[in-house]
């Protein structure tokens, strides 16, 4: 995240400072700081770090850049303060999911995304104080890991009762009425108000758009009431949540059952509240103590299996199936696409895949899953340098390990880390 610059920085301190210890105050005045340079500057470096394809207007950021920057963002303040800013429609592209499904992706034009990631900077501080730690998804110094850890100290906790929750198309679905008014409990400034609307109102009668930088902080401020009241089970529940993901642990035994029942029915009625369904066929209840009970959160999934030294439970994390062959298939197109490419170069993108990938399922109990990756990623990589030089096979005597990781740099590192604390020192590290 691209650092905002001093000035912004303070003030973002001093609005979250206010929101924390003034819970019940409403802010207005906030839209003078949408048309400060320094805060588009700072939404639009963001913008360029996060790339992206270009919206409905075809717009770039060379192409904005190369008629000057100062000029694009001085424009957009003018048309911001003068209250003629109207965002553009959404540029939309689906995204296969499995079960030959799709997610509809919608892409606003890059002075959109700079509105609304200004928005997004002035509004972030405020809503933050009143969200509940339950909550990791898209919000600072929070990640899915840190959900993920939630978890797993539940499932140590003995908490083997889980309600694993789908809630069925929850970014296309909220309600706008519904959402402004919660947004207005915090911010009554007309102005702003009125863009929020503005923006949620581009996308149709209903949702929000994924791919839009306000959509996440949109989606947490909706299920904030949720998340509080779920809260309020922590001495006897574990309830964690990543955006519209979720799930909920409770012990087995008639309390706990009772409980576990009533979070579902609390989950479904705040559900339904702003427009949103829970998919059934997905939305089930997981005794993790029976036989090849398994549920998946985060691309994890999550089993209760003896220790082989002492024969007690622990909580087991291994990458979902159908992320392992994601990736694959990811490494295999990638290769395709760069057949005629220098070796190296295509062994980078390769490693560009394979190191995310890697280093997000590191935390879990991954060492089998890592050793697969390992070995098909290497195949992969030989088949394509050997069908490159004619030759057949994947040239397992014809190429050293030392030629593929040392010469080619194909990627190496899959060591597991067991705890957060170490992965941190490792990612510091690194």
């Amino acid at each position: 995240m691209t650092k905002p610059t001093i000035s912004l920085q303070e003030l973002r301190a001093k609005i979250g400072h206010r929101a924390k210890s003034a819970p019940a105050h409403h802010f207005w005045g906030l839209h003078v700081h949408l048309t400060k340079l320094e805060t588009l500057e700072v939404a639009y470096q963001e913008a360029k770090r996060n790339r992206g394809a270009p919206g409905i207007d075809g717009e770039t950021f060379e192409s904005i850049e190369a008629r000057g920057l100062g000029e694009f963002l001085a424009g957009l303040a003018d048309q911001i303060r003068a209250g003629t800013y109207r965002p553009m429609p959404y540029r939309r592209r689906e995204i296969p999911k499995e079960g030959g499904k799709v997610r509809v992706i919608s892409i606003p034009a890059i002075r959109d995304r700079v509105a609304q990631g200004a928005l997004r900077l002035i509004l972030e501080p405020i809503f933050e104080a009143d969200f509940s730690d339950s909550s990791f998804g898209a919000r600072p110094r929070r990640s899915a890991h840190d959900a993920v850890e939630k978890v797993r100290t539940g499932l140590r906790q003995r908490k083997h009762r889980v309600v694993d929750v789908d809630l069925s198309r929850y970014f296309d679905n909220l309600r706008h009425d519904r959402m402004l008014a919660k947004l207005a409990r915090r911010v009554v400034d007309a102005k702003v108000l009125a863009m929020l609307k503005q923006f949620l109102k581009s996308t149709g009668k209903r949702g929000v758009p994924q791919g839009s930088p306000l959509s996440p902080l949109v989606a947490n401020v909706a299920l904030n009431d949720l998340d509080h009241a779920l809260d309020r089970g922590g001495d006897f529940i574990t309830y964690a949540r990543y955006l519209d993901v979720m799930v909920v642990l409770a012990p087995d035994s008639d309390r706990g059952r009772k409980w576990a029942d009533r979070a579902l029915e609390r989950i479904r009625r705040e559900a339904e509240a702003i427009g949103v369904s829970l998919n059934t066929e997905k939305t089930r209840v997981v005794q993790m103590t029976e036989p090849r009970a398994v549920f998946a959160f985060l691309g994890f999934e999550f089993r209760w299996v003896p220790s082989a030294k002492t024969g007690r439970g622990y909580p087991h994390l291994t990458p979902r199936r159908k992320k392992i062959t994601g990736l694959l298939r990811s490494v295999r197109d990638t290769l395709r696409a760069s057949r005629h490419l220098p070796t190296q170069v295509a062994v980078t993108r390769v490693n560009v895949i394979t190191r995310g990938w890697v280093n997000y399922f590191r935390v879990g109990n991954s060492s089998r899953a890592f050793g697969n990756v390992r070995f098909y990623v290497e195949r992969s990589v030989r088949r394509f340098v050997a069908r490159r030089s004619q030759r057949r096979g994947f040239g397992w005597k014809r190429w050293s390990n030392d030629v593929v990781y040392g010469t080619w740099g194909l990627f190496s590192d899959y060591r597991i880390v067991y705890t957060r604390a170490k992965a941190r020192t490792s990612r510091t590290e690194s």
